[in-house]
Parts: C-alpha cells; structure tokens; sequence
C-alpha cells in the first residue's frame, strides 16, 4: 500500500499554491458553481483574466471516479490529486516519452505513489501529468509547472 509521507502537502496548501499562481483563479466545483455532484470538492484552475471557463489548466481531484479513474486512490485519508496540462514537450522532459506512448508506459507507474510526478492515469495522452498529494520531492517543481502551464494555456488561447 502506498502511503503519503507525513509531510506532503495539505489539500489546503495545494488549493493555496494553485491560487497563488500569478494570473490564475481557482474554482471548487459545488452546487453553488453549477458543477456535478461527483465534482463537487474537486478544483478547477483558469486564467483569471478570461471568461472561458471550459478548460481548466489544471485541477486538483479529491475523490476517485468509478469505472474511469481509481488508480490513484483517492480514497485514502488526506489523498488528492494535483494535475497539470503541461504540453507535449514538457511531459516528454519530465517523463522521458512522448505521451501518445503512454498506454505502453502504463505499467511502469503506480499512480497512488504520493510526491512523484507521474503521467496523469486517464489523461497522460493529452499531455497532462499528476503529483499525487505533492510534498518535498516535487513543490517546486508542480510551482513551476503551473506557471509554465498557465502561460501555454495562454498562448494556446486557453486550450
């Protein structure tokens, strides 16, 4: 069983850093926001300065998702998921394949692994990687991360 070091990150430090992020607003999905109920609690992070909010550049996940994504466990005391659309070469620098190659990779990670940068289990093919409750190993590199992932998303036109 894979368990988070006792000192990674609070749900509440993570949403900290991710609102922290120049330029970005965080939204936790809710009834009041007009997200589904299996969203509710997780987080959607935009760039402040447009009204899209269709695509996110980040998320932060607090439960699994049955039948799609479980692979990370969620379900364990004080676990979330951190997740970063990064662009293509981005994931390739940091996972050392492209992610159209991810399916073969699969099997080499265990995606409850806390404070490790890994492909994202569902969305690894659209370039987007995950930090399972993110601690020393990976702080600042997920800070970077987001910044870069927000200027992409940008010139992208936010998507």
């Amino acid at each position: 069983m894979t368990t988070p070091p006792d000192d990674t990150w609070t749900f509440e430090e993570a949403l900290a850093v991710v609102s922290g992020v120049d330029g970005a607003v965080a939204v936790v999905a809710s009834a009041d926001t007009g997200a589904p109920e299996g969203a509710w609690g997780d987080v959607f992070v935009f760039d402040a300065d447009s009204d899209d909010r269709r695509f996110p550049f980040s998320t932060i996940v607090t439960q699994d998702v049955p039948g799609f994504d479980t692979a990370s466990r969620l379900d364990r005391d004080g676990v979330y998921r951190l997740n970063i659309g990064v662009g293509r070469d981005v994931f390739r620098e940091l996972l050392g394949f492209d992610p159209a190659e991810h399916a073969r990779h699969r099997d080499e990670y265990d995606f409850a692994e806390a404070d490790r940068v890994l492909p994202h289990p569902a969305y690894a093919a659209q370039s987007w990687v995950s930090v399972v409750t993110p601690g020393p190993r990976t702080g600042e590199v997920v800070q970077r991360l987001l910044v870069a992932a927000l200027d992409r998303h940008r010139r992208r036109g936010g998507r």
